[in-house]
């Protein structure tokens, strides 16, 4: 998993509360097990006419926003499904921060595994960073989360909290197979000890 530092970019606005995961990536793309090539489906039903032409007036179609590493969203963001290529598709697009006044849980949680900060934010905070965001390619912001910092355009800084296990984890690009493989000489010495003493099995 690639590690997040510190992220410098665009933040794009959608001021909708309850997006939910069908939203996010509908159903008819859910029938592959790659995490790649789900970015040109996020929010496909949004995004594009019934004949595939981009809807001039979405957000991430206007070219201020088109290249956007950080969305701030309504509340309930992620709501529905569980369905993990939610994050897949929002991560291969290109969006690596997601900042809300509240998220579902599974969706929440898939987004550490998947390499996505979600901060949660008071909503007078996000409506602040919504504002910024509506300046486009004008205002970048930065996420810096080893000091749990949120810096504006305008040299305005805003603390967000973050738990410190998932933190270590994006910190140091560690999703579940990479935290078991921390483990690796502990695992083969085990299985040696099994092979030696069970060899039956």
């Amino acid at each position: 998993m690639e590690k997040f530092t510190t992220l410098t970019g665009v933040a794009a606005p959608l001021p909708m509360i309850n997006v939910d995961t069908d939203m996010i990536i509908p159903k008819q793309f859910l029938k592959t097990i790659k995490r790649t090539g789900l970015g040109k489906n996020l929010f496909d039903e949004m995004r594009y006419t019934t004949d595939g032409k981009e809807v001039a007036d979405f957000v991430l179609n206007q070219t201020a926003w088109r290249g956007a590493k950080i969305l701030v969203a309504g509340a309930n963001f992620g709501c529905g499904s569980s369905r993990e290529h939610a994050p897949w598709a929002i991560a291969d697009f290109g969006i690596r921060c997601i900042i809300a006044p509240s998220f579902a849980d599974i969706f929440f949680n898939n987004c550490f595994k998947n390499g996505i900060l979600p901060i949660v934010l008071p909503q007078a905070e996000v409506d602040k960073l919504m504002d910024d965001a509506r300046r486009g390619a004008n205002a970048t912001v930065t996420v810096d989360l080893d000091k749990q910092e949120i810096r504006g355009p305008d040299g305005g800084c805003i603390r967000f909290d973050v738990d410190p296990f998932r933190k270590h984890c994006l910190l140091n690009g560690l999703d579940d197979i990479g935290l078991t493989l921390q483990k690796a000489d502990k695992i083969a010495a085990f299985e040696a000890r099994r092979q030696a003493g069970q060899p039956w099995l």
